[in-house]
């Protein structure tokens, strides 16, 4: 019987001392998701498969409220669930957004404006085709970095994966023209072109508007390049955060009032970074860490949880989890 009583609505129990507080300031809960495909590797973990996300966000749908990115929260009766994806990547209109239509599930698609349209992987999957991918490869591979040297021996399999994870977070930090630089040096060791592979393409300007007119589809800005922000200047970063929104608006002929943060994590933006999407016009800019909004959260660092290729038992678990954290 108590358990029952304690229940809100159709949402499932809630541990401890949350529990009240979930009941008199219902929290929202932003998930963020990046690709809805199926992907023979994936060592980023940012691909949800077709089966796996139509299950979420069927229980998501059966569960909780669903609300938008940009809706005004403080009218929330009970605990609510907002869908975003960042990046832009071409499933996000060819996969996922059917899915959200058919079953209307409302999502914001933050969307890095710099290679739309082009043939080009975002620098992160470029790393892993370039190295990862199966095909021959020199014995080391040299770069010049921040004053300093660095040399990979590359010769096996296992010496190219340790390359990879120590070449991302140097990649990361670079300013993007470095680290275009860095991505040339690297297609001319690997004797590769600058095309992509097509299961990592990212969206044409005609997907992109098809995601903008999709009535459960937001478009949001996530800068030109992808960049951490807090590794540029202040003229730099106001650059890739305006940039993109006057990009979107030119290209989509409808304001965009949104923003999410590349990476997103605490350390990948500042103060000075908050201050200028505040004056550039958004209403709300999304973060990368764990936490929940409540009416006193700041609208300019919203906490997101990452949703990686769960199956519902896992998704299921992994929620319960969530609204006690």
């Amino acid at each position: 019987m108590l358990r029952a009583a304690l229940q809100l609505g159709s949402v499932p129990f809630i541990r401890g001392g949350k529990l009240l507080l979930n009941r008199f300031s219902p929290p929202v809960l932003i998930l963020l998701y990046h690709r809805v495909t199926t992907l023979e590797s994936d060592p980023q973990l940012l691909a949800v498969t077709p089966d796996n996300f139509r299950a979420q966000l069927e229980y998501l749908k059966k569960h909780y409220c669903l609300a938008r990115l940009e809706d005004d929260w403080a009218g929330v009766q009970k605990p609510a669930v907002v869908v975003t994806f960042d990046d832009g990547y071409a499933d996000n209109a060819l996969e996922a957004l059917p899915i959200l239509e058919e079953l209307q599930v409302p999502a914001t698609f933050f969307v890095s404006t710099s290679l739309i349209g082009s043939d080009r992987e975002f620098w992160w999957d470029e790393v892993e085709r370039l190295l990862l991918c199966d095909h021959g490869f020199p014995e080391f591979f040299e770069l010049y970095h921040d004053g300093k040297a660095r040399r990979w021996t590359t010769a096996d399999a296992p010496a190219r994966l340790r390359m990879y994870t120590e070449l991302l977070p140097l990649l990361r930090e670079a300013l993007p023209e470095m680290r275009d630089e860095h991505l040339e040096r690297l297609r001319a060791w690997a004797g590769a072109g600058s095309q992509g592979r097509a299961s990592h393409r990212v969206l044409s300007v005609d997907e992109l508007r098809r995601l903008a007119g999709s009535p459960v589809a937001t478009l949001g800005a996530h800068t030109l390049s992808h960049s951490s922000l807090s590794t540029l200047p202040a003229s730099r970063q106001r650059e890739e955060i305006i940039g993109s929104k006057l990009w979107l608006e030119g290209v989509l002929g409808q304001e965009v009032r949104v923003f999410s943060y590349p990476f997103g994590g605490r350390r990948d933006y500042t103060a000075e970074t908050v201050a200028i999407c505040r004056d550039a016009g958004f209403t709300r800019a999304a973060s990368n860490f764990p936490g929940q909004w409540r009416s006193n959260a700041d609208p300019f660092q919203l906490p997101r949880h990452l949703v990686r290729n769960w199956d519902l038992p896992t998704f299921k678990e992994q929620l319960s989890r969530l609204w006690i954290a």
